[in-house]
C-alpha cells in the first residue's frame, strides 16, 4: 500500500467537504445542525439521544454532499437540459427532502417530550 497516495485520498476527501461547505444548502444543513446541537445540550439529551441526533446530522451532511456530487456529474455529462438529467438531479434532492423531513420527525420525538 502506497501511505503518501493514502494520506493523499484525505486531502481530496477533505476538499471536498470543504467544496460542498461552500454551497447554498449545505449552508443551511450546517445552521440547523448547530441550533438542533444547541437545543440539545440546553435539552440535556440522553447518551443515546446523542447518539441519534450526530448520527442523525452526519447522514444528512453525507446525503447532502451525494446530492451535490450527483448535480455536478448531471450538469457535466449534460451540460444541455435534458428531462431525465431534470429528474436524476429532482431524485437526489427529493431523497435529501426525505432524509430531511424524517429527521425532523426523530427529532421532534426527542425533544418534545422533554420540553412539554
Amino acid at each position: 500500500m502506497d501511505f503518501r497516495k493514502y494520506l493523499r485520498s484525505f486531502g481530496y476527501a477533505f476538499e471536498g467537504i470543504v467544496t460542498a461547505s461552500k454551497e447554498q444548502n449545505f449552508k443551511s444543513h450546517i445552521m440547523s445542525a448547530v441550533i438542533v446541537v444547541l437545543a440539545g445540550y440546553f435539552t440535556g439529551l440522553s447518551r443515546t439521544e446523542w447518539y441519534i441526533v450526530l448520527l442523525l446530522i452526519a447522514l444528512m451532511f453525507a446525503l447532502e454532499m451525494i446530492n451535490t456530487a450527483i448535480e455536478r456529474v448531471v450538469d457535466l455529462a449534460s451540460p444541455s437540459q435534458h428531462p431525465l438529467a431534470k429528474q436524476a438531479k429532482d431524485i437526489a434532492a427529493g431523497a435529501v427532502l426525505v432524509f430531511a423531513l424524517f429527521s425532523a420527525i426523530i427529532g421532534l420525538l426527542i425533544f418534545l417530550p422533554k420540553w412539554f
